[in-house]
């Protein structure tokens, strides 16, 4: 498969990533993508960067070395309620919103009904374009229940890279993402692979997630990477709902 975007990657303005927006689009334009999206934490996440940033946004160009570059936020659920660290307002400004579960925001511990609602309630807000990473074992999702509400509302359900690279912090998440690949696959929706690139050398490392669509014949068709067109697309649909 030919992967043409990189839908997830993080700058030195996360305040623990090492690369600038100019050293990841100079990397994405070596390894020949199409497409890259900056998505830096919101700032619900300590040590992050702030409210401002993301309102300033509209500066950086949408084009670098010859790669169309989309600028977003990774959101933080804040709590199983579907609350978030940037407001609706602010969403409207960025042009894409990856909304994740992490650690430094939301507590472990609880059971698949309540983490699931979390997201489905995020899910709500129209500005929600991707849930990132839903394969960490700290937090359990009903696969089920997700990628159906998911293909229902136009939000792209995450194949995280580094989640699956060896040694990742993230517990059994080869596992949990097979049950969600193979439920994506059941019903027919669509997932979209990110690197979540902390460093310049990482944009557009798919190579893990390939490796778990050829394990489990995933279809190609399902995988809007092979599309950067068909991917600002899918983005701007679920926008227009707003």
């Amino acid at each position: 498969m030919n992967y043409l975007l990189d839908s997830h990657t993080h700058t030195v303005a996360s305040g623990h990533a090492y690369s600038t927006v100019l050293e990841m689009a100079r990397a994405a334009a070596e390894k020949g993508l199409e497409l890259l999206c900056i998505t830096d934490h919101a700032p619900g996440m300590e040590g992050t960067t702030c409210r401002d940033y993301f309102a300033n946004s509209r500066v950086i160009d949408r084009e670098l070395f010859g790669v169309q570059i989309m600028v977003g936020a990774e959101l933080n659920l804040m709590d199983c309620e579907g609350r978030m660290d940037l407001d609706t307002a602010m969403l409207a400004k960025l042009d894409l919103a990856i909304v994740s579960l992490h650690t430094k925001c939301l507590p472990t511990g609880g059971c698949a009904e309540t983490y699931t609602h979390g997201l489905l309630e995020a899910m709500k807000n129209p500005y929600v374009n991707i849930i990132g990473h839903p394969d960490d074992g700290r937090y359990p999702l009903d696969y089920p229940a997700l990628v159906r509400a998911a293909g229902e509302a136009g939000v792209l359900l995450e194949v995280n890279n580094s989640s699956l690279t060896p040694g990742s912090f993230r517990v059994d998440a080869p596992r949990h993402c097979a049950e969600m690949l193979r439920e994506c696959k059941k019903q027919g929706v669509p997932v979209v692979v990110g690197s979540d690139a902390h460093f310049f050398s990482y944009v557009g490392r798919h190579q893990y997630a390939q490796a778990l669509f050829q394990e489990l014949d995933f279809p190609e068709e399902l995988v809007l990477n092979r599309d950067s067109a068909a991917f600002r697309a899918h983005i701007a649909a679920r926008r227009a709902q707003a």
